[in-house]
């Protein structure tokens, strides 16, 4: 389909729909700045993603799409706030600016975001090494298994951050 006539088909779904879409968010997010900014999120999603005559059901698809985008939300907070509250319980004297707190806050969940590609075996063991500072050997000891299926995993949770990091 030619750009035109695909912005027409989304143009068609926004008038028709837009306001059912807001109103739903609205009564599931019980914020109506929040419910404005994913109705909005949502239709720049479609506009990229897919040819819109081909949207057979139009508000379910903006729901599924919208319900996408309040889990992202909803994650992107739960990081902010405990990287926040870590960063509150550090000496005063080590201050980030505020840059530096949002550049902070896309790598989490750029991160996040690679290891939830992962299987939950992989993102335990990530984060036994990242986070808890344990040697691949003490990860094996401690998830009884080998030292190479400890190594594998390392590798394909590396590769993944490794991957969501480039396209930041």
């Amino acid at each position: 389909m030619s750009m035109p006539a695909n912005t027409a088909a989304i143009e068609r779904i926004y008038v028709q729909h837009h306001s059912w879409l807001y109103g739903w968010l609205k009564g599931k997010l019980h914020d109506a700045c929040d419910a404005a900014d994913v109705a909005h999120d949502t239709f720049v999603r479609i506009l990229g993603s897919r040819d819109a005559s081909q949207i057979r059901e139009p508000r379910d698809y903006l729901a599924t799409v919208a319900r996408g985008l309040v889990i992202d939300r909803y994650r992107r907070r739960a990081i902010e706030v405990a990287y926040l509250e870590t960063l509150a319980a550090r000496p005063q004297a080590t201050q980030i600016s505020e840059e530096d707190k949002a550049l902070i806050i896309e790598t989490l969940l750029a991160v996040d975001k690679a290891l939830s590609n992962l299987g939950a075996r992989a993102q335990r063991i990530f984060m036994l090494s990242q986070i808890e500072g344990l040697t691949y050997q003490q990860i094996a000891v401690q998830m009884k298994m080998s030292l190479t299926t400890v190594k594998k995993h390392m590798i394909r949770a590396l590769t993944e951050c490794s991957m969501i990091m480039a396209t930041l």
